[in-house]
């Protein structure tokens, strides 16, 4: 049922730094071409940091961590990629479905095998004018003890009822060369986070202590998108309310309304947000590798 690519299988066994990366992303959350040059770009940005990556997907019911080109392709350019959470699991297996994983399904194979960081654009969580519709992102970082490196939880989402439900369930979120929990596009928020880091040395012993306490949740790394790709808050604020009202008007529901509203969104920027999410996708790619590269040394 899982197959580790020989990058992967190597690093593993020889005690090498791995960033896990998720899959979605290529399939469901970037335009073509785009995808597909930004997961390369992702990976290149893991290994120029200097660890490995490990991009994780399920292809032909099989887990895989780790992708070759071809198969990176395949995610991207294919018609029918099924964006699974983690109750899916056992269907793509069954099925022998090709399939992308969102934050939950990645962290749970990730730490199944042994990966302790993972990066990622932005998590799921409590979605808006509806509490009772979370993100199965979050109890999974509420129970898989792996450090996962984000730009926050998606701007299309309720952050200040996410950022409660963190708090209230015990995942530890710390600031990237910050004190507030960034908002996706936008750098600030009004959240605080619980820990201001400025180096992966002291994200390093944070995981540590918390390894020790043999303490079950995530580790949340929140890093700000670069600067000269910030898109304001207010400016964001309009796109997803034009975006909202549209899905509602279409019907669109479930795991769909994500992918619609960020295409909807890239829309109504002209693209500025592709150009961002891009963007802070590489800079947690990096910083992720810098605190995997921290946590072999």
């Amino acid at each position: 049922m899982l197959k580790v690519s020989p990058e992967v299988e190597s690093a593993l066994d020889d005690d090498k730094p791995i960033v896990a990366l998720e899959s979605t992303v290529i399939s469901h959350g970037l335009p073509r071409p785009i995808n597909l040059e930004t997961a390369r770009r992702i990976e290149d940005a893991v290994r120029v940091a200097g660890a490995v990556p490990a991009t994780i997907a399920v292809l032909q019911g099989e887990f895989r961590v780790g992708l070759s080109d071809d198969e990176l392709r395949h995610l991207a350019e294919s018609e029918n990629i099924r964006k699974i959470s983690r109750r899916d699991l056992p269907i793509a297996s069954a099925m022998g479905l090709d399939c992308a994983t969102t934050v939950s399904t990645t962290s749970y194979l990730a730490h199944a095998m042994g990966i302790e960081v993972f990066a990622t654009g932005g998590i799921g969580g409590v979605h808006r004018g509806f509490s009772a519709d979370v993100s199965a992102d979050l109890p999974e970082l509420a129970r898989t003890p792996i450090t996962v490196v984000c730009a926050g939880a998606k701007i299309i989402l309720d952050l200040a009822a996410t950022r409660e439900w963190l708090e209230t369930n015990g995942v530890t979120v710390l600031g990237w060369k910050c004190d507030e929990m960034p908002a996706f596009y936008s750098r600030e928020s009004g959240l605080r986070v619980d820990q201001r880091v400025d180096s992966a040395e002291q994200a390093r012993e944070i995981i540590l202590a918390r390894d020790e306490l043999g303490l079950p949740n995530s580790i949340l790394v929140t890093a700000p998108i670069p600067e000269e790709f910030e898109i304001d808050r207010e400016t964001m604020e309009r796109a997803i309310d034009q975006a909202m009202k549209k899905a509602f008007s279409a019907g669109i529901s479930g795991k769909e309304t994500t992918p619609f509203l960020l295409s909807e969104v890239s829309r109504i920027t002209e693209g500025r947000s592709v150009t961002a999410n891009i963007a802070l996708l590489e800079n947690n790619a990096r910083i992720a590798a810098e605190i995997a590269v921290s946590l072999f040394s």
